[in-house]
């Protein structure tokens, strides 16, 4: 993230404008994985409805916000998951190891 920051500072740079980069600091990071097996979004909603949000016909997903760590999943019924407002890597791996054994709870049959 630093070098790409780097990177563009120095097109800015290039274009005739100052550009300086004093305190570098990560605000948002997104993963994305696949768990392999379809969930039942409405199950998981109906038994989670205090962390999660889910409006089929506006979002094809269910938004999950974890509260520790301080995470937002976007969870889709093909088992495709997106996690998104980490400050760092080790906030999305701990969100996935806490939210796959929920998720195997609801995986279609």
């Amino acid at each position: 993230a630093v070098v790409s920051t780097q990177s563009t500072g120095r097109v800015v740079q290039k274009l005739g404008f100052p550009a300086k980069f004093t305190e570098f600091k990560i605000q948002n990071m997104v993963g994305s994985c696949d768990v392999k097996f379809p969930i039942r979004l409405e199950g998981l909603y109906a038994q989670h409805g205090q962390f999660s949000h889910y409006e089929p016909e506006l979002f094809p997903g269910l938004i999950y916000r974890m509260l520790r760590p301080k995470i937002v999943l976007l969870i889709f019924v093909s088992g495709k998951v997106v996690l998104t407002g980490a400050k760092d890597r080790n906030d999305i791996n701990a969100a996935f190891e806490c939210i796959y054994p929920i998720l195997k709870n609801f995986k279609k049959k």
